[in-house]
């Protein structure tokens, strides 16, 4: 069998969805976790931009978890991650990019913010994303299921999943809490976080607060509001 190396970090979210894919279709694979401040060569080798996390399986190098994610699931085909029908994979992706390009950079802007009115920017773009997930998504797609595609655990869960296991950081550093309109969406954070897979990764939220009051300051000193 081929020999699968993943460089990772324990805090990136886009390391833990790739170790979450990992987990799930039970891949034998070596861990090698690195300092993002002090990056070894054979890892910028792999990783041409430098981020984590970072695939070698053979002679194949690859980076981006999107990228990494899918391809273990045409390569490890046992369980899908994805649906097989075109037209329902196609939704799944809208949602996987609706993820990156909406729901994180909100989350971001609120937590890492430069000053209040961004901040506040980033509180208005979350709680409308949230909302919009509680709706369009859960709302429509889940049939009230367990998952987000239904009854299948899939990518889409996994795209959202680390940045619910921060909302401890805006509660503690930004006052924010999840709005009580969505309730499937907290029903659905609650059942995810009992799958083995997603504690085997999880870290802790005093590893959390700990890790970012280093770079944020204690809360006091960045002046948050409550909701």
């Amino acid at each position: 069998m081929t020999t699968l190396q993943l460089y990772f970090t324990r805090r990136s979210t886009f390391s833990q969805r790739t170790r979450v894919v990992l987990l799930e279709k039970n891949i034998d694979f070596t861990p090698i976790e690195i300092d993002l401040s002090n990056k070894p060569a054979d890892f910028l080798k792999i990783s041409r931009y430098g981020k984590v996390p970072a695939v070698k399986h053979g002679d194949l190098e690859l980076y981006e978890s999107a990228i990494v994610n899918e391809y273990f699931d045409e390569v490890f085909p046992d369980p899908p991650l994805l649906p097989r029908d075109p037209g329902e994979k196609a939704i799944a992706r809208i949602w996987i990019d609706y993820a990156n390009t909406r729901f994180v950079p909100a989350f971001n802007r609120l937590l890492r913010g430069k000053d209040r009115q961004e901040q506040e920017q980033g509180r208005r773009e979350f709680i409308e994303a949230l909302l919009y997930i509680e709706q369009e998504g859960l709302g429509k797609l889940s049939s009230d299921s367990s998952y987000w595609l239904g009854d299948a655990f899939s990518l889409v869960d996994i795209s959202f999943y680390p940045w619910f296991e921060r909302l401890p950081l805006l509660s503690h550093f930004r006052k924010f809490e999840l709005p009580t309109e969505t309730p499937r969406l907290q029903q659905w954070w609650e059942g995810l976080r009992q799958r083995p897979s997603i504690q085997a990764v999880a870290n802790s939220t005093e590893y959390y607060i700990e890790s970012f009051t280093k770079v944020l300051g204690e809360p006091t000193a960045i002046g948050t509001s409550q909701q």
